[in-house]
């Protein structure tokens, strides 16, 4: 059997620990994620998603617990370690698109991959191959402020899977548009999730999309309950 894409186990965080103001977030969270598994993350604003999803994608680290990514327990490993397991095997989409506004939608999915060591003309054919998938090939040569926001929102996602990675982390990937836009928006991330088979943990308030992904679990009081 293949090893988990994703592994937290008894993973704690707090913040201001021992002063006034404690604020206890994660109290023994375990959740893990079979491979071409996409599971929707549900909780109200607050009670700890976004820690969750920074702990679980290597940019934040827990009090005690552990976190693997495809069976390497990343939980104690140096800087330079943890940055490159976060470029090669995790990609990462969030409530706003945080596009490089100086560059066409080509070029926000070529550059990732060339910071990766992806040779020029390679990282190229696979963005087009990308905004192909999502339907914007005619849309590669725009700037992001000539973009809709749903446009935006659909190179980001080709951006966070450029350097083909094992495990997307979203955080309320469609939570900045409206509902029309948001069911053609999230169609298009699921076709990529996939196409490509990887592992998807997605963070959203709206119960319709949960309910398509294939499992959905709860933060409640710092812990990962079931639907």
């Amino acid at each position: 059997m293949s090893d988990p894409v994703l592994a937290l186990t008894g993973v704690t965080k707090t913040y201001n620990a021992g002063k006034p103001g404690e604020v206890r977030v994660l109290q023994g969270a375990d959740l893990t994620l079979a491979p071409g598994e996409v599971v929707a993350l549900v909780a109200p604003s607050g009670a700890g998603k976004s820690t969750l999803l920074h702990i679980a994608g290597l940019l934040d680290t827990p009090d005690t617990g552990a976190v693997q990514i495809a069976g390497t327990d990343m939980t104690a490993k140096s800087d330079n370690r943890r940055t490159a397991a976060r470029r090669a095997e995790i990609g990462f989409v969030y409530q706003f698109h945080h596009l490089l506004p100086e560059f066409t939608a080509l070029e926000n999915i070529t550059l990732p991959q060339l910071a990766n060591g992806t040779p020029d003309r390679a990282a190229r054919d696979h963005a087009e191959s990308l905004l192909a998938t999502v339907g914007l090939s005619e849309r590669a040569s725009h700037r992001p402020a000539a973009l809709s926001g749903g446009e935006q929102q659909r190179v980001a996602f080709c951006r966070a899977l450029a350097n083909a990675p094992k495990l997307l982390l979203a955080d309320e990937p469609t939570g900045n548009l409206d509902p029309e836009t948001s069911g053609v928006v999230f169609d298009a991330l699921m076709e990529l999730v996939r196409e490509t088979g990887l592992s998807a943990l997605i963070a959203t308030h709206n119960p319709d999309l949960a309910a398509r992904m294939d499992r959905i679990v709860h933060l409640d009081q710092g812990r990962i309950t079931p639907a």
